[in-house]
Formats: C-alpha cells, sequence, structure tokens
C-alpha cells in the first residue's frame, strides 16, 4: 500500500470518528442533564458496568471518574452474574455501558442492576434493547457508520462512549467544584501531583555552602569545592548578602587581581534570587527558567536555610 493511501485512510477514519462526535454534541439535552444529577446526588458510589469493548471503555471511565471526584468501581458483566453482583449496594447508582444493549450477559443482567441500586442509567446505541427498556435514564450512544471498513470493529461507537464519559466526569467535576488542589490529592506519585503539591523544602539539597563577607578566596574555593552546585552563598549574621559562583572566581582571577587581599565581598554578586522553603515547587521552578540560573537560594523566615537544583526539580518531575 502507498503511503498516500495510508494517510488517507487515517484522515478517513478520523473524518467518520469526527461526525459522529458531531452528532453525540446535537443530542445532549435533558436526558444526559438528569443522569448528572443523579450521580451527583447518590449516596453512594457509582457502578460502571460493561462487558467486552465496552468493559475496557468503562475502566477508563471509572479511572476518570475517580481521579476527578467521583467514587467509582467498575464491574464486568460476565462476573456480576457469578456472584460479583454482591458489590453494588442499594444507595449505589449503576451506569452500564452497551453498543447493542441486547448481548446475553447484559440482557440477563439488567434487572438485577435495577433492582440492587438507586437508579440504573443505560448507555447504549439501542434505544428499543433490553438495557433501554429497564433504565431509567437512557444516553443514547447509537452511530451511523463505524470507522471500520468491514463495519464490524468498535470504532466510532467506542469513541462515542468514551466521550461522553469524559461528559459526565467535567460537569461532575463542575458540580462538585473540583480544582486543582482536589485533583493533586489524588496523583500525589505523579509528576501532576507533585507539581501541585510538592513544597520547596521537599527537594532541599543535602548541601549548604556558606561563607562570610570577609572569606578569603581560599575559603571560597573550599566552600564551593565541596558541594556539587558551584556556588556558595555570602552571609552576615544568617542574613544573605550575596553569593559567589565559580564563574565569579574564574573572572576575577582573569582579571589579574591579587587574591591575597581580596575577600568574599569583593567579588560576590549581592541581593541572589531567593525562595522561601514554603512554596510550591513549580514556583521555584519558574523563577530559575525567567532568570536562567540553576540554582535558587532557599530561606526560611528570610534567612539561608539551603539551596535547590534546577537538575533535582527536572529529575523530580517538577516542570
Amino acid at each position: 500500500m502507498e503511503r498516500d493511501n495510508i494517510i488517507s485512510i487515517a484522515k478517513s477514519t478520523l473524518e467518520i470518528e469526527i461526525s459522529e462526535l458531531e452528532k453525540l454534541k446535537n443530542r445532549i439535552g435533558d436526558e444526559f442533564a438528569k443522569a448528572v444529577e443523579i450521580i451527583h446526588s447518590a449516596q453512594g458510589k457509582l457502578i460502571v458496568v460493561g462487558i467486552g469493548k465496552s468493559a475496557h471503555v468503562g475502566n477508563k471511565i471509572v479511572a476518570t471518574l475517580n481521579s476527578t471526584g467521583t467514587p467509582s468501581q467498575f464491574l464486568h458483566a460476565s462476573e456480576a452474574i457469578h456472584g460479583d453482583l454482591g458489590v453494588i449496594q442499594k444507595q449505589d447508582v449503576v451506569l452500564c455501558i452497551s453498543n447493542s444493549g441486547n448481548s446475553p450477559e447484559i440482557a440477563t443482567l439488567v434487572p438485577f442492576l435495577k433492582d440492587y441500586s438507586s437508579a440504573l442509567i443505560g448507555m447504549t446505541g439501542n434505544k428499543n434493547s433490553k438495557l433501554a427498556e429497564f433504565s431509567e435514564i437512557i444516553l443514547d450512544t447509537h452511530v451511523d457508520l463505524e470507522a471500520c471498513p468491514n463495519k464490524l470493529a468498535p470504532t466510532s461507537s467506542t469513541t462515542i462512549q468514551m466521550a461522553l464519559g469524559d461528559a459526565l466526569a467535567i460537569c461532575l467535576m463542575e458540580l462538585n467544584n473540583f480544582r486543582e488542589n482536589d485533583f493533586a490529592k489524588f496523583h500525589p506519585g505523579g509528576s501532576l501531583g507533585k507539581n501541585l503539591t510538592a513544597r520547596v523544602e521537599q527537594f532541599l539539597s543535602s548541601q549548604k555552602p556558606q561563607v562570610t563577607e570577609d572569606s578569603t578566596v581560599r575559603d571560597v574555593i573550599i566552600s564551593i569545592s565541596a558541594s556539587s552546585h558551584g556556588i556558595t552563598v555570602v552571609t552576615n549574621e544568617e542574613k544573605i548578602i550575596g553569593v559567589i559562583t565559580d564563574g565569579d572566581l574564574r573572572r576575577m582571577l582573569l582579571k589579574g587581581e591579587d587574591v591575597t587581599k581580596v575577600l568574599a565581598k569583593d567579588i560576590m554578586s549581592a541581593n541572589p534570587k531567593t525562595i522561601e522553603k514554603s512554596v510550591l515547587a513549580k514556583e521555584a521552578m519558574k523563577v530559575l527558567k525567567e532568570n536562567n540560573i540553576g540554582q535558587l537560594i532557599v530561606t526560611e523566615n528570610g534567612k539561608y536555610f539551603g539551596i535547590i537544583d534546577l537538575h533535582k526539580l527536572l529529575d523530580e518531575g517538577i516542570i
């Protein structure tokens, strides 16, 4: 197959799915709003049921809902009819996903889903199906055309299901006033959570190079060499008055000055960039980037507390 043909097929696939998404958007109305209201007002959790490709979609919807503040659990239809129905409590709402709405497992299951829960919401492409018959709310996901050329593999239909699940999650987020800090609570281990919650003090270097303003060049060199940052902080009774980098030392030597007479205060850069230890780490990264520097002096109530390094933040996923 020629490369142009491959590109043409890919574009055609996307055009079909985009067209079906446009139709879905135009169908969104009161039924969808009622579904959101029922889920939001539920005393229990949302149980999402599916089988086949709809099961994969259901798992993704559950993952999105859980991470955005709506407690959810996936229940596979074939497992449900063999003992797992016990997971459903009367205060729970069930969202059952099935394109046909008539698969054997779904047809067997829906009367029990309705009886065991506070409400059954059906997400189906067939409004005359068994699922639709037992559902209190029907979310219509029918498609006129699957992107599969044989019209066999679920393509447009699963795209529609996924998109509708996202729409539910976003609406529930807004109703729950779910914001960045809430999102971070459920993502503490990843870069998302770190960027939203991690503080500067969590990424402090174990090294704290420091000299006084009257330190000799020898003392400065020893201080810089003892750490991996290529920098030392000049202080006066814990007050930060400047910094000296290895670059400052090189520039001093190039001037041909008598190093025996040079003190730290003579070669330091005054008023260095600082940040309080309690500030979000992403704010430290912003300062580092904006000033094109590799290290930032960390303070506690204005006093020298430590150093935070650009590469450490990058390694930890802070952006």
